[in-house]
């Protein structure tokens, strides 16, 4: 089995900020998140992608279009094939995240857009199998920690994405950090 160790094959940003409700929306849809998924290993053609995915090239084509439009796709190279140029798409950055600056400006996320509900979709077969890792804590913390401890999770999903693709078996990582509303607190201890 060949291991690919230059991951993907073209040259993109790290990180992109999503700013614009078009580009969360983007990334909200399941199809065109596996877009994404697997142009983390090449560069592909709407017909590789159709292929891969199962699913008929005219709508694998309006779903990459969706994707260059919202700027989170890009064409990083052609190839002459029979007269005509096949255009090779690639992801604009390694790792796109929705952007703090986003709140206040009146564009609420799509009600779809969870990632938790994707991750729950896709780990369902292997929770089955007795494959499921996961872990859940809760810690009562100071924004100032949230923010740093934000950071460093990035820090390791971007590690986790530049792993060399190889293997039979691809695997999802999901990670969140969101505040509960309603869990209880304990009151202020007592003075002795």
């Amino acid at each position: 089995m060949a291991t690919n160790s230059a991951v993907p094959d073209y040259e993109l940003e790290e990180t992109i900020e999503l700013t614009t409700a078009d580009q969360v929306r983007a990334i909200s849809d399941p199809l065109r998140t596996t877009i994404l998924g697997l142009l983390h290993e090449r560069a592909a053609t709407v017909t590789e992608l159709a292929a891969a995915v199962k699913r008929p090239k005219s709508t694998v084509a309006h779903h990459v279009n969706v994707l260059a439009t919202a700027g989170l796709l890009k064409v990083v190279r052609t190839k002459r094939v029979r007269a005509i140029d096949e255009r090779y798409y690639g992801r604009a950055a390694r790792m796109f995240y929705v952007g703090l600056g986003r709140q206040g400006q009146g564009a609420p996320l799509p009600h779809d857009f969870n990632d938790f509900e994707v991750a729950l979709k896709e780990s369902a077969a292997a929770y089955d199998a007795g494959q499921m890792r996961s872990q859940i804590r809760h810690a009562r913390i100071p924004e100032e920690q949230v923010v740093e401890f934000w950071r460093r999770v990035a820090n390791l999903v971007l590690e986790f994405d530049q792993l060399p693709r190889s293997g039979d078996t691809t695997y999802g990582l999901t990670v969140g950090l969101y505040p509960i509303l309603d869990y209880p607190t304990l009151p202020p201890a007592a003075e002795d």
